[in-house]
């Protein structure tokens, strides 16, 4: 018994080890849980297009937009442990555990962290016939009014939900969420004048403020961004203690051979932390982590403890 035990496990570990020799050998695919035109969707397009240079097949993004990135993470979720379907996600992705009564996958048990990508601040902005230029007088504004004043959310639980409810939260004022299906349109509804407030990535947002058509007042981080330096923090400009980072990292289903893993993060880290991609990342706000396997898994626990707390304390629901 002990020896066919032993032959069934040797013939396991060689059939995964074939399959780790021969990957890829077919197209891959990255699901985007968000809609085009938002960060998740921008850098997994950035990271594709290098990743198929660098292991010789296509990578294509596939938008499974909906319910705050659930549809497309439980599809993740459930997709063949082979290497071929990846993931790129963001906070909602832990957020979503604590603001729903039920989610369809276990961050830390559905999943096999590949690399934590990119981490990067907010912008927060308002639309040009807003009479505020800072955060002071933003939240001035809001106290006189309360209730009156709208941001633009990318739907419940999503990076912008939780960088309003933040704001709202110590700075003592009750902006109210218009969620809409994703950052893009919602960041058009800010553009347009739809909304007056938003918070949102800053590789989505520079266009916007350059073309007048969004003027930005604060950045969400503790230190100013290398990409907007001359716009100050949000801490520094009325609202000490505010700080707000998104991350974006990849995953694969739970199961996917160790090996694929291993050389999948290999070729992630060599694509972003070439020059000229890191500073193609770095002049959209975007900061390269290129962390490994561990260092991605390590971040997921901290981001799960931190956020628990702060959103039973709000009260926050996404139903």
């Amino acid at each position: 018994m002990k020896k066919l035990l032993l032959i069934a496990a040797c013939g396991a570990l060689s059939s995964t080890w074939t399959m780790a020799q021969d990957f890829p050998s077919k197209p891959l695919r990255i699901i985007a849980p968000f809609p085009p035109g938002g960060s998740v969707d921008l850098v997994s397009r950035l990271v594709g297009a290098k990743l198929a240079e660098n292991l010789g097949q296509q990578v294509v993004v596939d938008n499974r937009s909906g319910a705050s990135g659930n549809i497309g993470t439980e599809l993740a979720a459930r997709a063949a442990p082979d290497g071929y379907t990846l993931l790129v996600n963001t906070t909602p992705f832990v957020v979503n555990t604590f603001l729903l009564s039920r989610v369809p996958y276990d961050v830390m048990n559905d999943f096999a962290p590949v690399a934590w990508l990119t981490s990067s601040p907010s912008l927060l902005t308002v639309h040009p016939s807003l009479p505020v230029r800072s955060v002071r007088e933003l939240l001035a504004l809001a106290k006189s009014r309360p209730g009156e004043l709208n941001y633009s959310s990318a739907g419940p639980g999503t990076n912008p939900h939780i960088s309003g409810e933040l704001f709202n939260y110590l700075g003592k004022v009750n902006m109210v969420a218009i969620h809409y299906k994703g950052g893009g349109p919602g960041l058009v509804a800010a553009a347009s004048g739809e909304v007056v407030v938003t918070f949102t990535n800053i590789a989505e947002t520079t266009a916007y403020v350059r073309a007048n058509r969004l003027r930005a007042i604060g950045v969400s981080s503790l230190t100013r961004s290398k990409a907007m330096p001359d716009i100050p923090t949000v801490a520094e400009s009325g609202l000490p203690g505010y700080e707000f980072v998104a991350w974006l990292g990849m995953l694969a289903p739970k199961g996917t051979p160790r090996a694929v893993v291993t050389l999948l993060n290999e070729r992630v880290r060599q694509t972003m932390t070439a020059p000229d991609q890191a500073k193609r990342f770095g002049d959209l706000g975007l900061d390269v982590v290129a962390s490994t396997p561990e260092e991605f898994s390590a971040h997921l626990s901290r981001e799960l403890k931190k956020w628990g707390p702060v959103i039973r304390e709000r009260g926050m629901r996404a139903e």
